[in-house]
């Protein structure tokens, strides 16, 4: 097909689609960024190289991908899962596995949004492509572009010289290797994209500038100042991915007061770029715990987006304002807010999960029968996409409200589904707690049985 149609996207996805089933994360990451050269906007392109990278282990960089591709397609729900995982995985990364406890209950609560799925660690196939990178550019050019983090980069290149120590591991059975070179791997990135940014000489000119203070933020070119807007854009997200929380609200509260000062034809979009960070700062209060103020910024995105008829922006902040409200226990606010959301959501796989949402806050109300209508709609919606992942949980919620309906005998037939769904996934913890739950509902469905047979 790439014979005959040079160059085309679409296709070009398709085959690093099965690069990537075929291990060659190396060559799948090549026609997911070759797509990007096309159009830097293509989703699909945004997520194949975010899946890509998220399999080679580097989940930070997968991560600020999965976030691009969320802002340019709230509609698309798979760039959320993505950040899900990304997150999921750096925690699981940098965290304490013993304090991740599951919790197996009735209710079976603990299906995430995510399937916990395992890939081989591919980062040792990139260490000759990132010892290449190195040498393309001297110490000097490198320690200009890194600055503070280049005496990281030359600790971590000492150490993969310790031959004994690379051959050891952690108390997690991570290999000391795969991190010193997953770190190499993120700096590199991080070195590139600050050299695609802001040239070394362009750096070099700002620093004079900025000492004979003659810098004035109003003077600069909209190239300029669009050329660092993504840079500090880059900086928010990545502060959140690592769990600084306050570090990114800050960045994007100081970058929202820049940008609010400067005209539009210095920045052309800046209506949606505001809302972006609103949308931004209610994510980042949101990981501090702060609902209240999570909840405003949300609003705040919400209303810039209805004002400037940004049909994109209107989906994405009622998703998250419904996840706030969920989140306190405003369940009747959240369906409120998502069953708004339903009219926008423009793909099956967004459906799936909308329906699955407002399913669960009906359960939580004690609405079983709602709730599994909601959860039949979801299943529809995740067959329509061939989802098997959303398939599970829309089938789990179904049990779940079947079970809180007393039809045991619909719920066990349904757990029985879900429990293969979850061996399709794959998913370990999924099987225990479905297996948990198809016994405490085996156990009423009998109870009931001899309870009947007594009052005959």
């Amino acid at each position: 097909a790439l014979k005959l149609r040079a160059g085309d996207k679409h296709c070009l996805i398709t085959r690093s689609k099965c690069f990537l089933k075929l291990g060659d994360t190396e060559n799948s990451l090549k026609d997911a960024e070759a797509s990007l050269q096309i159009d830097k906007t293509f989703s699909e392109g945004l997520y194949q190289k975010a899946e890509t990278l998220y399999t080679m282990g580097d989940f930070e960089f997968a991560l600020v991908f999965y976030h691009r591709g969320r802002r340019l397609r709230p509609d698309q729900h798979k760039f959320q899962l993505g950040i899900n995982k990304a997150e999921e995985a750096i925690v699981n990364c940098i965290g304490n596995p013993s304090s991740v406890k599951l919790e197996s209950k009735e209710e079976l609560c603990f299906v995430s949004r995510q399937a916990e799925k395992k890939k081989d660690n591919q980062k040792q196939q990139n260490k000759p492509k990132d010892q290449k990178q190195t040498k393309k550019k001297s110490p000097k050019i490198e320690q200009q572009l890194l600055g503070r983090l280049y005496a990281d980069k030359a600790y971590l290149e000492k150490l993969l010289k310790d031959e004994d120590l690379m051959q050891s591991s952690t108390r997690q059975g991570i290999k000391v290797l795969d991190l010193v070179l997953g770190g190499i791997s993120y700096l590199n990135h991080r070195r590139d994209f600050w050299q695609q940014q802001k040239p070394i000489y362009a750096r070099a000119y700002e620093r004079r500038v900025l000492r004979q203070g003659r810098l004035q933020g109003r003077s600069q070119k909209p190239s300029d100042i669009g050329r660092s807007i993504a840079k500090n854009m880059e900086d928010i997200e990545l502060a959140l991915a690592r769990g600084s929380a306050e570090e990114s609200c800050r960045k994007a509260e100081h970058l929202l007061k820049k940008v609010q000062a400067w005209t539009e034809n210095e920045v052309p979009n800046k209506n949606k770029l505001i809302g972006d960070l609103h949308s931004c700062i209610g994510n980042a209060q949101l990981a501090m715990g702060q609902m209240e103020a999570a909840l405003h910024s949300h609003k705040m995105d919400l209303d810039c987006a209805r004002k400037h008829a940004l049909k994109d922006a209107v989906s994405r902040a009622l998703d998250n304002i419904g996840h706030v409200y969920a989140r306190i226990g405003k369940f009747q606010q959240a369906i409120n807010t998502w069953e708004e959301k339903i009219p926008l959501a423009q793909s099956s796989l967004e459906k799936a999960w909308l329906f699955h949402e407002i399913g669960r806050c009906y359960l939580e109300l004690d609405k079983a029968e709602v709730a599994q209508d909601y959860g039949q709609k979801s299943l529809q919606s995740a067959e329509e996409e061939g989802d098997v992942e959303w398939q599970l949980h829309a089938t789990v919620l179904v049990a779940q409200a079947q079970v809180k309906l007393k039809d045991y005998r619909s719920a066990i037939l349904n757990f029985e589904r879900a429990l293969e769904k979850a061996k399709l996934v794959p998913s370990e913890a999924a099987q225990n707690g479905i297996i948990v739950a198809l016994d405490n509902v085996s156990k009423s469905f009998i109870a009931e049985l001899n309870k009947s047979h007594k009052d005959r």
